[in-house]
């Protein structure tokens, strides 16, 4: 299995590693660590080399994101999920790209021009709330971010929200085991992350065989 080396772990929501993770972290502090130039970490969060591990094509069909959906990639970063997502949803459907990083949502915008993905609508949002209308949504993807939510169960709430219904949520992130990924000191335990979800009134279920290193849990509106 042949994983991207070192900041492999680090890709969407990008700047909630800065905005709220603080010192136990290792990011020194509020906005101490910031990932601002796109152009600096698209050649590695977009490498082809990733699909071996992260399966997109596989947690599309996970998520049942079928032609006509809403689906928010939310902490798009350099957009790695976007042509996928994009091509799911087809022509009746809407990406919504969204990070907190003005530098990758203009990054995303360019990606999305290039690459002929006119269902993309990218947009700047604040590190704590996605800023997505009540009811708008049908699929929530967030990937390798979840650890780096400050208060993930009023997160949660305003994604709980966000959804139409019969819509989810999916969070995908390192397991506690896998020799690749963040410190083992900052990853989550599932059944905390599913924890969180189900505080903001989400029925949960945790998959963990789908992918080699992470787990996903899918937490969905009544």
């Amino acid at each position: 299995m042949k994983l991207v080396p070192n900041a492999s772990y680090l890709f969407p929501l990008l700047a909630l590693v800065a905005a709220g993770c603080g010192s136990s972290h290792g990011h020194g502090g509020p906005l101490g660590h910031r990932f601002e130039d796109a152009e600096e970490w698209a050649p590695r969060w977009n490498d082809p080399a990733r699909d071996e591990w992260q399966k997109p094509e596989h947690l599309v069909e996970l998520l049942e994101i079928r032609p006509g959906m809403t689906v928010a990639d939310l902490g798009t970063g350099t957009g790695y999920f976007l042509p996928h997502l994009s091509r799911a949803v087809g022509e009746t459907g809407t990406v919504l790209a969204l990070d907190i990083e003005a530098d990758m949502i203009r990054y995303v915008k360019e990606l999305a021009a290039k690459g002929g993905l006119a269902n993309v609508q990218a947009r700047v949002v604040p590190f704590d709330d996605p800023e997505i209308p009540e009811g708008e949504v049908d699929r929530v993807l967030v990937v390798n971010t979840w650890h780096h939510i400050p208060d993930r169960e009023a997160y949660s709430k305003k994604l709980a929200r966000s959804l139409a219904p019969g819509g989810s949520v999916a969070v995908v992130d390192f397991t506690l085991e896998s020799e690749h990924g963040p410190p083992k000191s900052e990853r989550i335990d599932p059944e905390r992350v599913a924890g969180e979800l189900r505080a903001a009134g989400l029925a949960v279920r945790v998959v963990q065989e789908s992918l080699p290193d992470q787990y996903v849990v899918v937490a969905s509106r009544p």
